[in-house]
């Protein structure tokens, strides 16, 4: 079951109820039901999407009570690689569609960090947390992204981190 409100979606895995040796009153009371609350404004995110090709401002990953300041950042709705709506490995949900976010940072001092924050050897992903500014209601607002990592390439100059973004705040 999925319902769709003014800016967020709400979603209710349906193989929460096929297990097959219940009957249906103890899997409805047994059975805590989760739901996925994708807190994005669609408004706000449309605004940094164009924002960020236009003006290409200044993103800033804080991690750690460090920050580090990301290049060529690219924001886009790109799809998973997935069938259907999905819990991948029973660790995530997943869409089919998702807004994307990669961006270089060029300081490697960063690389020990992130191995913390990537789903792999850790059950959950952690937050990371990215700063930009941008012209939002006709002023300039600090605007807060929060992604989880889902994959990186080092070279030997930087690492480009590619992510999900999970949600938007307003400083």
């Amino acid at each position: 079951m999925i319902r769709i409100f003014k800016d967020y979606v709400l979603c209710i895995p349906t193989f929460l109820l096929l297990w097959p040796n219940w009957d249906l009153n103890t899997r409805f009371n047994t059975i805590v039901f989760y739901v996925f609350l994708m807190s994005i404004n669609s408004d706000l995110l449309q605004t940094l999407i164009l924002y960020n090709t236009e003006h290409l401002p200044s993103f800033t990953l804080h991690l750690n009570d460090k920050s580090y300041h990301m290049l060529n950042v690219s924001i886009v709705n790109s799809s998973i690689p997935v069938n259907e709506p999905t819990t991948r490995g029973g660790v995530y949900f997943s869409e089919k569609f998702a807004y994307k976010m990669k961006g270089e940072i060029d300081d490697l001092t960063v690389v020990p960090l992130l191995t913390k924050k990537m789903l792999g050897p850790n059950t959950e992903f952690g937050e990371l947390k990215i700063v930009v500014k941008i012209e939002y209601g006709g002023k300039l607002t600090p605007v807060e992204i929060f992604t989880n990592l889902t994959n990186s390439v080092q070279t030997p100059n930087s690492i480009e981190l590619s992510m999900i973004i999970q949600k938007l705040e307003l400083v």
